[in-house]
């Protein structure tokens, strides 16, 4: 039977500020467009942590059941490591997506039901990243679909339930913080190439092969500046401070470009989102104080 701490390791707390930095983006806009409201963001906090654990107990259980961590390289998974039963990790997935959905009910029926809609997407999308007979993250769409709803749909939407306006600006904070979320993606499956290759994972690390994934690392950081220089343009000038975020994302680069392979690059991972969250303080705190 897996420990308390076990449990934790296995809800990988440091893939949290993935979660929490669409939401501090996405409340930025929302004040510097008329003023936060700060329930529905707590409330979107809620959603975006509950659907990061369940996203990651989904994976533990999914990956598990089909043997693809009996050799990882990377932090302990519960299924795989044999410290708690598939069926409880599973139940773990499920109860961490009740509480997601019991928060955005809430935020639906305060602002837009067909925000149901979205939220339920949002479930699915998570377990079908590596759940049902054809994942899509074994099919090298993991990033694609990290974009779009740890990326566009939490910060746009963490704006849109606060103002009930769509804004220019909530896109380009979209970008930035979706483009480093793809970015942690990005080297985990790096780091998982051999492992994954030999399991018939076929990420789109594996697809791009060693080379074409240590440059898309890099395109993403350089994306993620673009869009600090874009938000700045839709907002005030103040908002290139977000650019603060490439001091975290240094190392993470130099790692990845020096070409570190599997333990090496695990490191990347934590600063990669340090940098997010980075990004998502220094653009935001200039919008709130304007």
């Amino acid at each position: 039977m897996a420990t308390p701490g076990q449990w934790l390791a296995g809800a990988r707390p440091r893939t949290l500020p993935a979660a929490v930095s669409p939401v501090l983006a996405g409340t930025a806009v929302a004040a510097y467009v008329d003023e936060p409201v700060w329930w529905r963001a707590a409330l979107a906090l809620v959603v975006s942590l509950a659907l990061q654990v369940g996203v990651n107990y989904a994976n533990d259980y999914s990956d598990g059941i089909r043997g693809t961590d009996e050799d990882r390289v990377g932090p302990m998974r519960l299924v795989g490591s044999g410290a708690a039963p598939a069926a409880a990790v599973k139940r773990a997935a499920f109860l961490a997506f009740g509480v997601a959905g019991v928060a955005g009910l809430v935020l639906a029926a305060a602002t837009a039901w067909w925000l149901l809609a979205v939220g339920a997407v949002c479930v699915l999308a998570a377990w079908f990243y590596t759940g049902g007979s054809r994942p899509y993250g074994y099919l090298g769409l993991g990033e694609v679909m990290v974009f779009v709803f740890f990326g566009l749909v939490a910060v746009v939407g963490t704006t849109y339930v606060q103002t009930r306006t769509w804004e220019p600006a909530a896109l380009w904070a979209a970008v930035g913080i979706g483009a480093l979320a793809c970015a942690i993606l990005v080297v985990n499956n790096l780091r998982d190439i051999p492992t994954d290759t030999l399991a018939g994972k076929r990420t789109l690390a594996v697809k791009l092969g060693d080379r074409g994934t240590r440059a898309l690392y890099a395109g993403l950081v350089a994306a993620a500046g673009v869009a600090v220089v874009a938000l700045a343009a839709t907002t005030t000038w103040w908002a290139l401070l977000g650019l603060g975020f490439l001091a975290p994302s240094v190392p993470g680069l130099r790692t990845v470009l020096g070409g570190a392979t599997g333990p090496a690059l695990v490191p990347v991972l934590q600063s990669t989102g340090v940098a997010q969250l980075v990004w998502a303080v220094l653009s935001g705190v200039p919008l709130f104080l304007a």
